[in-house]
């Protein structure tokens, strides 16, 4: 095995931080929409975030172009990635129980390397196969030890089907952008594909813009929505999609496992929750698992 694959590289550490970021951000959303309409909420935050974005791009680049042969799979993948996954997942969650959307988001990491494999630009090993389900058995451990496992029924049929086209629709998406940045950099992919992905967004979110009284939000509010925008979406994307370029969209998508544990971390140290044996096994299995899974193959 290879020194390299035993030690975090800079893509590694910045998926760490992106983690916590994305961990944090359900806590920050969840206020935020108590005093901005959902809709209006996301027009706001992927607008800013696209225009941010592209901004960035220019700054850094001083170019914007794309391969012209990449255009329809990005226009494509924007769409789907950004419009019809937001508009999902929102469906998806209020129709479902919480621990089921957060169980079936957390198998996009096994999605990804099965697409991976099937579409011949992941080369996974044993080795990070079993990481990948040992993350999943540990994050089972991690909901299900609060008392809040998976639960299916006529009453979340329609919720858990949502979520998890979702799922499979980030897994893919996962997978191509891996090809986009081949002959394009990372940054405009993301600043290209967040600008037309916001656009029916921002459609969608005029009548609750219009009807918004921008005087009630609270500064508590605008920093929500501006954590929100250029943390999880602006940053949070472009740290997604390099991670992808240089590790692997397998070993980019792992790490999502990590994101309830922080939540449970926050929880446990800022509230004072206590953390049951089951939590406390899960959480182990969960970094046992991603060690497995991050390392390279032929490592």
């Amino acid at each position: 095995m290879t020194k390299q694959s035993h030690l975090l590289g800079i893509a590694d550490l910045l998926m760490l931080g992106l983690m916590v970021i994305w961990g944090a951000n359900f806590t920050v959303v969840k206020y935020a929409v108590s005093e901005l309409p959902p809709l209006a909420f996301n027009a706001l935050r992927f607008g800013g975030a696209s225009l941010l974005t592209l901004f960035l791009t220019w700054l850094v680049e001083k170019d914007l172009r794309i391969a012209r042969q990449d255009w329809p799979l990005l226009l494509w993948t924007a769409f789907f990635a950004n419009s019809v996954y937001q508009m999902l997942f929102i469906q998806g969650i209020a129709r479902t129980r919480a621990s089921n959307t957060s169980l079936i988001l957390a198998t996009t990491p096994i999605w990804v390397a099965l697409l991976g494999v099937l579409s011949r630009s992941e080369n996974l090993t044993r080795r990070n196969a079993v990481g990948v389900v040992i993350s999943f058995a540990g994050l089972y451990l991690l909901i299900g030890g609060s008392g809040s496992g998976l639960s299916l029924g006529q009453n979340t049929l329609v919720g858990d089907g949502l979520v998890l086209t979702a799922t499979l629709i980030w897994a893919a998406y996962t997978v191509v952008v891996k090809r986009l940045t081949r002959r394009n950099s990372v940054l405009r992919v993301t600043a290209w594909m967040l600008f037309f992905g916001t656009i029916p967004l921002v459609l969608l979110g005029l009548p609750s813009l219009a009807a918004l009284d921008w005087a009630a939000v609270s500064t508590e509010g605008w920093l929500g929505l501006a954590y929100s925008s250029v943390l999880a979406i602006a940053l949070g994307y472009i740290i997604w999609n390099t991670s992808v370029q240089r590790l692997g969209s397998t070993r980019t998508a792992i790490y999502s496992y990590l994101q309830p544990l922080v939540g449970v971390a926050i929880a446990w140290a800022v509230l004072g929750e206590s953390m049951r044996p089951l939590q406390a096994l899960g959480a182990m299995g969960i970094l046992a698992g991603v060690a497995l899974a991050r390392q390279q193959p032929g490592g």
